[in-house]
């Protein structure tokens, strides 16, 4: 086992971490993504599919605990490679064009990343918590009004658009390094994995951002 955790814990291992983790949460927010859209069919729909969530709950909460263990292993990894990185940059590279050595993506994924993660926090309270910890309108199984009540707030909602315009920019790179970790940055192969992370970089980041504008000014279906 020690092998392993040595394979693992050297720069090769972290990315392909960091990689693995990240399609990983690339599924999840297409699955995520889905179940949010059933918003647009009104309450009568959203409500159901959460109620239908419910009679499963010992297998939410085992997925949700995978995922928890998925986003602190990205996380970690993230965090160790960006923080290696900055300390084996040599003393010169400030003087070189940072455009020169990195390209916009890679050099605002710690920031980005960083970013989302206060969004998380904010968002699994806005909505995870209210769900499942006694929220009055969650005891009578009115969900989507609990959602329309919260992007009812400009602020939140404002704040909701933002932070999938900045998750565009982490997909996007991230989409790309998880390929090219896995070899996939060939000449052949890697023009078409930059079209299709752009594609799925902009599905999701319309998709999730249509949801407070659409409650924001047009109220929803209530």
């Amino acid at each position: 086992m020690g092998w392993i955790f040595r394979a693992l814990n050297s720069s090769i291992g972290k990315k392909f971490v960091m990689a693995v983790t990240g399609i990983c949460l690339l599924l999840f927010l297409i699955i995520h993504l889905i179940n949010n859209l059933t918003l647009y069919g009104g309450p009568e729909l959203f409500d159901t599919v959460v109620k239908n969530l419910e009679t499963i709950k010992p297998l939410v909460r085992i997925i949700e605990l995978v995922l928890v263990l998925i986003f602190i292993l990205h996380i970690f990894n993230g965090v160790r490679l960006w923080y290696e990185n900055k300390k084996a940059r040599p003393v010169g590279y400030k003087v070189n064009a940072a455009s020169a050595n990195s390209d916009l993506f890679s050099r605002t994924m710690f920031v980005t990343g960083s970013i989302i993660f206060i969004f998380l926090v904010v968002h699994l309270r806005t909505f995870w918590v209210s769900f499942n910890l006694g929220h009055p309108l969650a005891d009578e199984h009115k969900y989507y009004q609990i959602v329309a009540e919260a992007f009812s707030d400009p602020f939140y909602s404002i704040l909701y658009v933002a932070a999938m315009i900045l998750l565009g920019f982490h997909l996007n790179h991230g989409f790309q390094s998880a390929f090219q970790t896995f070899g996939w940055n060939n000449k052949k192969y890697f023009p078409i994995i930059e079209k299709l992370g752009f594609i799925y970089t902009l599905v999701m980041v319309i998709g999730f951002a249509s949801i407070p504008i659409y409650f924001l000014f047009f109220g929803g279906n209530l």
